[in-house]
């Protein structure tokens, strides 16, 4: 149930009342477009807008869904409706144009709307992961590769990892929204022949809108493909940095927590559980997402001039996709907004594999003092996996070892095993991220 996830603002923009109301706004802009290139009387066009409703109603709504049950074409049954209460000057309206010069560039309204909306939730995102690495840019964790311990971080590090990321989908976001933005009013095939293209650039100005230099009867659905996988790929980064909660939120690390609140339940049969129930909810949106992208993609491939095999799910993946992403960059901010870091738990695994993490310390502290590198590599590996296998102390062993005793003092040692050696560097990274 796609409602389950709508925001107002988002949802209205697809919603019949507002699919009716931008069409309405293309076919006046078009009226008066003619009457500017005297096409038709300018008294016309001021009386067409004046009979126009201010705003597309339930009434409105209602009247088109009738009529549409009989002609079985929804642009028709909006323009008997607009046009009933036009009297003789019905006749100008639509004049020389075709359904989807109206229905596309309309369209290409409401798209540019969600996008804007879709942007202004990236902005407001990315000040929550700003704030948040700010106050964690001396906070130590364990780096891992493959699940694997492999050397510390700062949980800021991990969070300039996802700012730049979103930054790239905000990017992506407006190149497609000024591809989608594009109107045309060019007749049934593309060809100006009923229409002055003079009518096109008055009304694509008028509308805010780049008149598409070539199109068919439609405009190409390359455009709104882009849009749709511009999306895609937001909505997969939101699923990786959700899914990042979800494992550092796991009972053995417990290093974040989504906010639990007073008098929510984890389970029906575990009283117990605190669940990342977000997180997984939008890692579960995000495969939605991707596959919309493919309908996109699927959309681009049109017969000829035109055909309608692009239509009908295009009214679901535009409207869908937005809505959803709209949703998931909403609610990821709230999960970031009141996450739990624990940073203690962050300190004690970064203990659980006895040391072994600064391996790679030790090993170019051994070259350093003339010791060919697979010589030092393969004592300090054994060493390594022998603390790892019998869980004793990696340094311990280490000290118990002539060809590293011999060659590294013990404060050499303490330099080694100093965590912090390993995010001396980090304020580059901070600085470069604007953090």
């Amino acid at each position: 149930m796609i409602s389950r996830y709508c925001y107002p603002e988002m949802a209205g923009l697809f919603e019949l009342p507002s699919r009716y109301q931008h069409w309405m706004e293309v076919e006046l802009a078009v009226c008066d477009a003619l009457a500017e290139l005297d096409h038709i009387p300018a008294d016309a066009a001021k009386r067409i807008r004046a009979a126009a409703p201010e705003q597309v109603g339930e009434k409105f709504v209602d009247r088109v869904a009738e009529i549409e049950a009989e002609t079985q074409h929804d642009l028709i049954a909006f323009l008997k409706t607009l046009t009933e209460p036009m009297g003789d000057d019905a006749k100008y309206v639509h004049l020389g144009v075709t359904s989807y010069d109206i229905e596309d560039t309309g369209q290409a309204l409401v798209l540019g709307k969600a996008c804007d909306l879709i942007l202004d939730d990236v902005a407001k995102l990315e000040t929550a992961l700003v704030e948040l690495a700010r106050q964690h840019k001396s906070t130590l964790m364990m780096g891992r590769t493959h699940g694997v311990h492999a050397e510390p971080i700062t949980f800021a590090t991990k969070l300039a990892v996802w700012i730049e990321e979103l930054r790239r989908s905000r990017t992506r976001l407006e190149a497609a929204r000024k591809t989608v933005l594009a109107g045309k009013i060019s007749g049934a095939v593309g060809t100006y022949a009923n229409i002055d293209p003079k009518v096109e650039d008055l009304v694509c100005e008028k509308l805010g809108l780049e008149a598409s230099v070539a199109s068919t009867q439609i405009l190409q659905r390359d455009r709104h493909a882009e849009y749709l996988c511009a999306l895609a790929v937001l909505a997969a980064s939101l699923e990786k940095f959700a899914t990042e909660i979800r494992n550092l939120q796991r009972t053995e690390l417990l290093e974040v927590e989504e906010s639990f609140a007073k008098g929510q339940r984890g389970s029906s049969a575990m009283p117990h559980k605190r669940n990342p129930i977000t997180c997984e909810r939008i890692s579960g949106l995000a495969r939605v997402v991707r596959a919309n992208a493919i309908v996109g993609l699927e959309n681009v491939l049109t017969w000829h001039e035109r055909d309608l095999a692009n239509s009908a799910p295009e009214r679901v993946v535009l409207a869908d996709s937005s809505i959803l992403v709209d949703y998931m960059l909403r609610k990821f901010t709230v999960v970031v907004q009141n996450l739990g870091v624990y940073a203690d738990n962050m300190k004690r695994n970064m203990g659980a594999t006895f040391g072994v993490i600064h391996s790679q310390q030790v090993m170019l502290k051994l070259i350093d003092k003339g010791m060919l590198r697979e010589d030092a590599y393969k004592i300090v590996q054994s060493h390594a996996m022998k603390a790892w296998t019998e869980r004793t102390p990696f340094r311990a062993l280490l000290e118990a070892d002539p060809q590293v005793s011999d060659n590294l003092s013990a404060a050499e040692l303490d330099a080694c095993f100093d965590p912090t050696y390993h995010t001396r560097h980090v304020s580059r990274i901070y600085e470069r991220a604007g953090i």
